[in-house]
């Protein structure tokens, strides 16, 4: 047997879970609690990477701010939970389509179906990093519970050969992608209750490792106030009423002011605030704005008072 059949063969022995081989027995009760039980470790497996976590998103924002894109790769669960991280981006910062960007294998299709073979095609990655144009300046994540999809990893070498800052995320330790990415965040969320079912631990921890990323990168790239979602897309009732509160907890004036500033600027709280807080028009504000991309509230308000 080769060196990568046994890399393989320990994986896989690695997946079964010895604490619930007698799951399928269990009534209801016990199967939901042992589900619950695992799911509860999850977020201290993360803890202990969080300084890694860190790094990246340090080093991410750094890209980002000189012209650099976010894409992430990957396949199955790991690629939709990508698809999921990206589309939120643009309506809850504000951010264009294109500056966060999600690849899957088997492409769109693959987020209502399974379409697993695809995941073992070097090709189709490359492909489509190359079909996005992808430069130097780019930030590439690649995201495989194991560590050893080859999709995945192809997009990484390929990314690697470009000159892109390269990040893994892998969900039970240290895994091939590990390797071969300039940056790992390798968190171990041992086996599935279900053994193999990466949907499951892995899952949710890829969700919170990709939710982590993506708010602490916008938070460096000036797109958050304290808490507040200050780029927040409003375009439906509930987000509407939701920029009003924003800009009304800001400027510490009533939801019916707040309302008539955003009408001023079609409903984006930062350049309403702006307008209140340095008594400026709706045309400074968004000049301001445009300006400074990637400029906190605080320092522009700083530095224009």
């Amino acid at each position: 047997m080769s060196l990568a059949e046994n890399t393989l063969s320990d994986c896989l022995k690695n997946e079964f879970n010895q604490e619930t081989l007698q799951f399928s027995r269990l009534d209801t009760l016990a199967m939901a609690t042992a589900i619950n039980q695992a799911d509860a470790t999850v977020a201290g497996a993360i803890q202990q990477v969080l300084p890694n976590i860190a790094a990246a998103v340090d080093v991410i924002a750094a890209c980002m701010k000189q012209g650099g894109r976010l894409f992430y790769i990957g396949a199955g669960t790991s690629g939709r939970l990508a698809v999921l991280d990206s589309a939120e981006c643009p309506p809850t910062f504000g951010t264009s389509p294109e500056l966060v960007q999600s690849i899957i294998a088997g492409g769109h299709d693959a987020m209502l179906k399974a379409v697993e073979n695809i995941e073992d095609s070097t090709n189709a990655a490359i492909d489509e990093l190359k079909k996005r144009q992808l430069t130097a300046k780019d930030v590439v994540v690649g995201i495989a519970a194991s560590g050893r999809t080859p999709f995945t990893l192809a997009g990484i070498e390929y990314a690697n050969e470009i000159g892109a800052l390269t990040v893994a995320i892998t969900t039970r330790g240290h895994g091939l992608i590990s390797d071969v990415a300039k940056l790992a965040i390798a968190p171990d969320v041992g086996p599935e209750v279900l053994s193999g079912s990466t949907r499951m631990k892995s899952g949710t921890a890829q969700k919170m490792i990709l939710g982590m990323l993506s708010t602490c990168v916008m938070g460096r790239l000036g797109r958050i106030h304290t808490n507040l979602m200050v780029d927040v897309v409003a375009s439906n009732y509930k987000l509407l009423r939701r920029a009003e509160r924003i800009v009304s907890e800001v400027c510490g004036i009533d939801t019916e002011a707040a309302a008539r500033l955003l009408e001023q600027v079609d409903y984006h709280p930062r350049r309403a605030i702006l307008m209140f807080e340095l008594q400026i028009n709706a045309q400074q504000a968004t000049e301001l704005v445009q300006q400074h991309p990637n400029t906190t509230l605080d320092s522009l308000l700083e530095t224009r008072r």
